[in-house]
């Protein structure tokens, strides 16, 4: 009995959805919203897709992983995307918000691995930075190592990278990088501010007594002139970089890659960002990126699974695959070949 009630509800909701569809008039091509770092690679699947001649090519559009996520989950229809590409994992509340919107059935895909980079125009010397000093650079408050309590918290004194660090040049602090709507901001907030926060012994002792106080201690950006958002469009911050040598640009390492005869990354820690070392997890900001399809839409938009399918064969996302030479790191074989299993059979995510 337990099974009919489910299964009547299952079917249910699928005449619902395929109600609502009919009655906006249908959708014949794949929409797909979210990450700026992934943006690239589903464009270029979404080219290849549609140059098979089967289906129409998606429609991709970069509006950052927050923004996609509100679109993604705001609704079930053709007024509301299919896919969702993320340069984070969706969060629980992210999840919650899709099921009370009505979006129940979500597979999640893994596709590989990017590096987050801090890109300067070639005309400038590369710089080798730490966490800490990044933390130094760009956080609202900083521990005041000249006061006599030996470090309270002040409004950040910093104005050039040789007052972070003697060693660095006596160049201004000027970094262009993400919302906080973006992937990128979430990954740069946890993989470099709080590490380069954990690196100061009073603020990381607070983490044990004052989690909410401490995260939004290592979390907090300067808002001074010396961190610039500087939106989701990375091909724009590009472009500034090239026109102010003096500047840093933050984004996935996919843009450094495409546009290396005009920018270089600067080492993290000794370490520069490349295939090499962002796959071997040497270069240590680095995560992961997914994209997130809405299971319920699949059958009713044409042309969802077979693009699934084209992003997760092995000529698109494979170690040889077209997406690598666009900078993309692999999922090592095995997870590849587990991802794409669980990414056919429409595997739900659960939290």
């Amino acid at each position: 009995m337990k099974n009919l009630i489910v299964k009547v509800g299952l079917a249910t909701s699928i005449t619902l959805v395929c109600v609502q569809v009919a009655a906006q008039g249908g959708r014949d091509s794949v929409s797909i919203v979210g990450s700026s770092t992934v943006y690239p690679f589903a464009t270029v699947v979404a080219e290849h897709f549609g140059k098979a001649g089967k289906f129409k090519t998606p429609k991709v559009e970069s509006t950052g992983t927050g923004g996609g996520f509100k679109l993604f989950c705001g609704g079930v229809g053709v007024n509301h995307p299919d896919i969702a590409n993320a340069s984070r994992r969706m969060k629980k509340t992210e999840f919650e918000a899709c099921r009370k919107a009505g979006v129940s059935e979500i597979v999640e895909v893994k596709i590989g691995f990017d590096g987050i980079v801090f890109a300067q125009s070639k005309k400038s010397k590369a710089m080798d930075l730490t966490r800490k000093e990044l933390f130094l650079a760009l956080a609202k408050k900083v521990p005041d190592v000249r006061g006599k309590d030996g470090g309270a918290l002040i409004d950040n004194p910093y104005k050039t990278w040789h007052d972070v660090n003697p060693t660095l040049p006596k160049t201004k602090i000027e970094v262009l990088g993400p919302p906080p709507t973006s992937g990128t901001r979430d990954a740069f907030s946890e993989l470099v501010m709080e590490d380069g926060c954990n690196e100061i012994p009073a603020l990381a002792a607070l983490k044990k007594t004052n989690e909410a106080e401490y995260k939004m201690i290592c979390q907090s950006i300067r808002e001074d002139g010396a961190y610039v958002e500087a939106g989701e469009n990375d091909n724009l911050i590009v472009q500034k970089l090239v026109a102010n040598p003096k500047a840093i640009g933050i984004f996935g390492y996919s843009f450094l890659e495409e546009n290396s005869d005009k920018i270089s990354g600067a080492m993290i820690n000794g370490v520069a960002p490349t295939f090499e070392t962002i796959a071997d997890s040497s270069y240590v900001v680095s995560r992961p990126l997914y994209f997130y399809v809405k299971k319920q839409h699949v059958g009713l938009i044409p042309g969802i699974a077979e693009y699934i399918t084209e992003f997760t064969s092995e000529k698109a996302w494979g170690d040889d695959g077209y997406l690598s030479e666009r900078g993309l790191i692999p999922l090592p074989a095995m997870e590849r070949k587990k991802m794409a299993e669980d990414a056919k059979d429409m595997k739900l995510l659960a939290f």
